[in-house]
């Protein structure tokens, strides 16, 4: 995996916002009878966070997290201190771009979003960093 992993580009790697390595399920956890969230409850978050990024941005050219600028950023993604230390500890650990700085914040006002915060908060951001699995697990 390292192998073909060192092959895709850095740049190329950066434009890629999820990057979640998946484990394997332990024999409880498959045979397990307690249900999981159904598809409908998450399906109505994800519902829910769209018409937050639609109201936010109902002024503006862009409908959602995604699209969001350098200027929408320093407006939608304000960080407390904690937030900003924790960000900045993970650009100097695990070298990141300023194109994953961006897209780490994008990810976290979206987590922030299903969960109905206004404010992104240090766990959004910790939560955002978690999803960069091939930073954190290839290149350090």
């Amino acid at each position: 995996m390292a192998r073909y992993l060192a092959r895709i580009s850095g740049p190329l790697l950066d434009r890629i916002d999820l990057q979640v390595e998946v484990a394997a399920l332990t024999t409880d956890e498959i045979t397990s009878v307690e249900p999981g969230e159904s598809s409908e409850s998450i399906r109505e978050r994800v519902e829910a966070a769209r018409e937050i990024q639609r109201a936010r941005f109902r002024r503006a050219s862009i409908k959602c997290n995604a699209e969001m600028n350098t200027r929408h950023l320093r407006k939608h993604c304000e960080l407390d201190t904690s937030s900003r230390r924790l960000i900045m500890a993970a650009i100097e650990r695990l070298r990141l771009s300023a194109r994953a700085h961006d897209r780490i914040l994008k990810v976290a006002r979206t987590i922030a979003d299903l969960a109905t915060v206004e404010q992104v908060d240090a766990s959004h951001v910790a939560e955002a960093v978690q999803y960069r699995a091939l930073d954190r697990a290839y290149f350090q």
